[in-house]
């Protein structure tokens, strides 16, 4: 009798299994956990769409949930990070709060009335910004060095960092309300003026597929060149389709949620546009803080994936004590951590005061609470070493998601944050028993 053959090192292990949908989640390498999440949002999408009445899956809700979604999105990206390295972040509302006061005020009074730039000056968004990233970062590398060099807890430093920055957004304008926002500063908020249009949205829908086409292909060299197993064509063909697909259908919605007809009116009268008998239509295309949040998530990807930096916080995470004895200065990296976090809570927090278009001192609140649970539920372990940027997105999806189908359904704010509070327990516990059959 003939022996069994051994696998080559260039087989796919897809092709030992006989399964069609294991031959495929195999064979694409898609992950399981985040399949799960996929196939959990399109069920509270679908349930939501039937118990409203059918106004959950509409270009307009679907819109608005992308750019409501836009902040937590940003910051969750680098509390993945913190909570790889066994570490946690319970200030991120807080100093939101405080970094997006101290960009308010910087718009509305430092600059244009004490410096002398005026109002509407080209440099009052830009230089507000680069304040608050600054104060961003500064307050992230104060927390993590405490943390890192003086030893002290992550989750006492930010506990105290939660109530010294509230209490610090207050003091900046003494309990006020800053607005209004600069006029190029609030299109990252988003709203009609705040989104790239039609066309545009069609040219960033093109860009991102050639980049997924791109980006496939050279992973597929790179495989070759190392001599690691490689996908078959067919897989690499159906993951090419997916992402393009689902980054095409992503614009269409974008570009069919319409201006409101009074404004689409008033633009089209200002730039001597006739108005069809039926109505001016004109798209949204995508919001620009959307483009943002998805900027940022491909950075931050890429930071924890394709550089030293990355392989280090997985590093930490894994094992701490190896880390350390392996060389890695795991302090000065936990610093760097944190100054990371304080820089993505400096955009988000120019996102919700553009957003508003004032800042305010509820601003933030109970964020931290927000992002922890889209982290989590994204599939980051509290245990470290485990998290990846697109899962906690895709948490902050779904965080979202529960929201804003509760208030479509009118359920009061306190039944809201029972929900949340039980899909956060639960989707620790699966992760629990993940963690269990996977050891």
């Amino acid at each position: 009798m003939a022996e069994p053959r051994a696998m080559s090192s260039t087989t796919h292990p897809s092709q030992m299994v006989q399964n069609p949908l294991q031959r495929f989640l195999m064979a694409t390498e898609i992950d399981t956990r985040l399949l799960g999440m996929i196939g959990a949002l399109a069920i509270i999408w679908v349930g939501f769409n039937f118990f409203s009445g059918g106004l959950f899956l509409t270009p307009r809700n679907l819109w608005n949930l992308s750019v409501q979604t836009a902040s937590v999105a940003v910051m969750v990206t680098g509390m993945v990070l913190v909570i790889v390295t066994r570490n946690i972040d319970l200030s991120v509302g807080s100093i939101l709060g405080v970094v997006g006061m101290v960009m308010g005020v910087m718009q509305t009074q430092i600059l244009p009335v004490q410096l002398g730039l005026g109002l509407g000056h080209p440099l009052i968004w830009v230089l507000s910004l680069a304040t608050g990233l600054a104060v961003g970062v500064g307050i992230g590398a104060l927390q993590g060095t405490i943390i890192a060099y003086l030893r002290v807890p992550a989750f006492i430093v930010t506990l105290g960092g939660y109530l010294v920055w509230r209490g610090a957004a207050w003091w900046v304008t003494a309990g006020r309300t800053v607005a209004p926002m600069d006029s190029t500063f609030q299109l990252m908020g988003g709203g009609p003026a705040g989104a790239v249009g039609n066309m545009w949205s069609w040219v960033v829908a093109v860009v991102a597929c050639a980049a997924i086409v791109i980006g496939l292909y050279f992973g597929r060299r790179q495989r070759q060149r190392f001599n690691f197993p490689q996908r078959p064509v067919w897989a690499e063909v159906s993951l090419a389709v997916i992402g393009c697909g689902a980054t095409l259908a992503a614009v269409w919605v974008a570009n069919a949620y319409p201006w409101p007809v009074r404004i689409a009116e008033n633009f089209a009268q200002a730039n001597g546009i006739p108005v069809p008998e039926g109505g001016l239509f004109i798209s949204h295309g995508i919001a620009i803080p959307v483009l943002i949040a998805v900027g940022v998530g491909v950075v931050m990807t890429f930071l924890a994936t394709r550089t030293r930096f990355g392989r280090y916080v997985y590093a930490m995470g894994g094992n701490p004590e190896a880390a350390e004895l392996a060389g890695i200065n795991t302090r000065w990296v936990t610093v760097k951590i944190f100054m990371l976090m304080g820089a993505l809570c400096a955009i988000a927090a120019a996102i919700s005061t553009a957003r508003l278009n004032a800042a305010t001192n509820a601003l933030g609140t109970l964020d931290e609470l927000y992002v922890i649970a889209a982290a989590v539920i994204g599939g980051t372990s509290l245990a470290g070493g485990v998290g990846s940027i697109a899962g906690a997105l895709l948490g902050a999806v779904v965080m979202q998601s529960l929201q804003s189908g509760m208030v479509l359904m009118g359920i009061d704010s306190p039944l809201q944050s029972i929900v949340v509070g039980i899909v956060l327990v639960f989707a620790v516990w699966l992760d629990t028993l993940y963690r269990r059959n996977k050891h």
